[in-house]
């Protein structure tokens, strides 16, 4: 059964709006396309000219999703797309920049959303170097916030201003906004760079060890994201677990809350925090900054 409804002046036709997307806690499809125009202020900044990559659960995360980068089939005439040459074939990518776009995405039950760390105007030049911190499981968040902080301190004793958020799930990813001066390979050089000090500072609690047999227990300090075509999710974008969380923009001093927990962070509650501290992320949009780079 579909509806036909209007949003922003567009006709949107939306099926199994009671279907639930999160099995046995009530968020159906209808809460997610709802989530996505409350969000909507505060999210599309974040994707817009952005190539976008999405994890779908058409039947809800009790069952396998799937990531697609090419347009859904079906797709409405005004959902703008742009095509990207790769090496072997091209792809065409959607790039949101409306409301509209938003909530059909979500009736594609689209749970995650993953820009590009660079834009469509600039594609070989991303204007974000990411640290992704990734815990085991089991690791207790506090340990990652550690992490975080030390990476922090680091960062800024360099001069730079970065930018922490929940991943939304076990883990923290830190954004520092560059200009699109660089290519992805100098935003990993100087990433693997920055993590070395890290580690070497708490060589008990994390390592760049890239195999994961050989980490052990230890937070695994990932630069590798700093590749073209590769995606960390987006901020405010749900993620395919219990509750519903969504990646969240966090201040520094709130990582060092020992009561901070990403699970506190999801559909339900950051529409509140977002209207009482506006969103955190809106400075990576505009305070790019430059990096050292190998001659």
């Amino acid at each position: 059964m579909s509806t036909l409804s209007m949003v922003g002046g567009r006709k949107i036709s939306f099926t199994n709006l009671d279907r639930e997307l999160w099995p046995g806690e009530g968020i159906t499809k209808y809460h997610l396309i709802k989530y996505y125009l409350e969000v909507a202020p505060f999210m599309l900044p974040h994707l817009e000219n952005r190539f976008l990559v999405f994890q779908r659960f058409p039947k809800g995360i009790g069952q396998p999703g799937f990531y697609q980068k090419n347009i859904p089939e079906g797709a409405p005439p005004w959902v703008r797309t742009v095509n990207f040459q790769g090496s072997e074939k091209i792809t065409r990518y959607l790039v949101c920049s409306e409301p509209e776009t938003l909530a059909w995405l979500g009736n594609q039950a689209c749970l995650e959303i993953h820009p590009w760390l660079s834009t469509v105007r600039a594609p070989e030049k991303p204007d974000f170097a990411v640290f992704d911190l990734d815990p085991p499981l089991g690791t207790p968040f506090e340990k990652v916030c550690r992490v975080a902080l030390v990476l922090h301190k680091i960062l800024e004793d360099e001069g730079f201003k970065a930018y922490p958020k929940t991943s939304g799930s076990r883990g923290i990813q830190v954004y520092l906004p560059l200009e699109p001066l660089y290519s992805y390979e100098q935003a990993r050089d100087f990433t693997a760079n920055i993590f070395k000090a890290v580690e070497k500072e708490l060589p008990n609690l994390t390592t760049t060890e890239r195999k994961v047999a050989s980490r052990g227990d230890k937070i695994y300090l990932d630069h590798l994201q700093n590749a073209r075509g590769k995606t960390l999710v987006a901020p405010y974008s749900p993620r395919p677990q219990k509750r519903a969380p969504v990646s969240a923009p966090l201040l520094w001093e709130e990582l060092a809350e020992p009561s901070l927990v990403p699970s506190i962070f999801n559909i339900s509650t950051i529409l509140s925090r977002l209207h009482n501290m506006g969103d955190l992320f809106a400075p990576t949009l505009h305070h790019k900054q430059k990096i050292p780079v190998g001659k």
